[in-house]
């Protein structure tokens, strides 16, 4: 079972790597990682998307609790946050297929940040769905690079 987890720390030197090395010396895989600063910038926030049943999932957030410089660790369930990727895609283009990635960029409310004679770079966000589909979408112009940044969340309450 997937998890998303939002974990608040101390913005100081180390605390990245001694999560991610929690995670690794027990085994524990992390699929996508995301850290960044709060409104308090004393405070950075990180999201994490793991895989693992409920006992993994507990065993994952106690040994979080017990890290120097965490906050609080907070397990989202589904439908209790809203959630946000961002992912920069080169897509090949020629005279022909120009148009239809922008109309398609359009229809997906991305943006197209970088216009070169043979290549369009675009930007896309939103929840891990629909930026699937969108990628999807650019398989068939040719995806000559891509990046993405993880999903971040937020609770909802």
């Amino acid at each position: 079972m997937r998890h998303t987890i939002s974990v608040l720390v101390e913005n100081k030197f180390g605390v990245l790597t001694r999560v991610a090395g929690l995670f690794s010396g027990r085994g524990y895989n992390i699929d996508t990682l995301n850290v960044g600063p709060t409104q308090d910038p004393a405070v950075s926030r990180m999201t994490i998307i793991t895989h693992g049943d409920e006992a993994t999932l507990e065993q994952i957030i106690k040994q979080l609790n017990k890290l120097p410089d965490v906050l609080t660790v907070q397990n989202f369930g589904e439908g209790e946050f809203v959630d946000r990727e961002l992912v920069l895609v080169k897509v090949t283009v020629d005279s022909q297929s120009r148009a239809e990635v922008m109309q398609i960029t359009d229809i997906f409310r991305a943006k197209i940040v970088d216009v070169q004679p043979k290549s369009l770079t675009i930007e896309v966000t939103g929840n891990e769905s629909k930026v699937e589909k969108f990628v999807d979408l650019m398989q068939s112009f040719g995806v000559t690079e891509l990046t993405r940044t993880g999903k971040i969340a937020l609770s909802r309450k």
